[in-house]
């Protein structure tokens, strides 16, 4: 057989992570049921732990079937249990395409994500940076690694009701974030972490400038503390993506922000909640 052509390579390797990362590639096992105990009443909480801890005694697992209707991953509209993202194949194909056009016409800057969860998109990022062999670039990771924050009400009404930070599921520690990196062996001095609340690691954040920004905060409070810190970074061509533009929290803040800053660059459709723009 003829060697596959260099750029066959980095496509065939792409494209198998992404179907990786979203765990495309295999049936959804159950989870144990322990994941997400935490949303049921004190009485069902105890009675799972007390069966649970049986379980255990015969070396064996409580676990809940878990069943999603065809291409639900694939889109990002489920909360995986196996998988280290969460935001479907579209916005993996949206974050490769602004890497690529921002490599190809040599965008100054690095690539940030505000909300990385398990850090299935910043180690895809990484990837594509590899697939290149760009050593100039870093990748910023930046979560507070503890969840969302409590709304502030008063602050920003947007975020009223929020939920978000009641959920355990979506608190990752940056330890498990860094074995992900390191399990695709990307964890190395081109990915920085920056942990903590976006209002406090933002304003001081180590960077100059930024060619690719993702904002994923799912609030009012988180995406607007992104692109107030983050969007005078970002290099002319380079693009601003925004994961949750389907919560009401989040649309508004970008909304408020590109009307306040005379922002006229057409929004760009993803999926059914990814958007983006080019800066002009």
């Amino acid at each position: 057989m003829g060697q596959i052509a260099n750029g066959q390579s980095v496509k065939l390797y792409l494209d198998l992570l992404k179907k990786t990362l979203t765990f495309t590639l295999w049936p959804e096992p159950p989870l144990p049921v322990e994941i997400f105990s935490y949303k049921y009443p004190v009485p069902t909480r105890i009675f799972f732990k007390i069966l649970s801890a049986l379980c255990r005694v015969g070396k064996m697992r409580l676990v809940k079937d878990r069943r999603f209707a065809s291409g639900e991953r694939e889109q990002g509209r489920v909360w995986p249990g196996y998988a280290d993202t969460m935001i479907g194949l579209a916005r993996l194909d949206n974050i490769q395409e602004c890497a690529e056009t921002v490599i190809k016409e040599n965008v100054p800057g690095d690539l940030i994500e505000t909300g990385v969860w398990r850090g299935g998109a910043c180690i895809f990022m990484r990837a594509v940076l590899a697939a290149y062999g760009i050593v100039g670039r870093k990748v910023y990771v930046c979560d507070s690694f503890e969840g969302l924050p409590k709304p502030d009400e008063e602050k920003y009404p947007a975020d009223k009701g929020d939920t978000h930070h009641v959920h355990q599921f979506i608190a990752v520690s940056q330890e498990e974030v860094e074995h992900n990196f390191r399990k695709y062996g990307l964890l190395d001095e081109q990915v920085v972490f920056l942990k903590g609340w976006f209002k406090d690691t933002l304003p001081a954040a180590p960077i100059e400038k930024i060619a690719l920004m993702r904002l994923d905060g799912d609030m009012y409070s988180s995406t607007i503390d992104a692109l107030q810190n983050l969007y005078p970074k970002l290099s002319p061509g380079g693009f601003c993506i925004i994961d949750d533009y389907a919560l009401k929290g989040c649309k508004q803040a970008v909304d408020d922000y590109r009307r306040d800053h005379g922002i006229a660059a057409p929004i760009r459709t993803v999926d059914w909640t990814g958007v983006y723009w080019r800066k002009e």
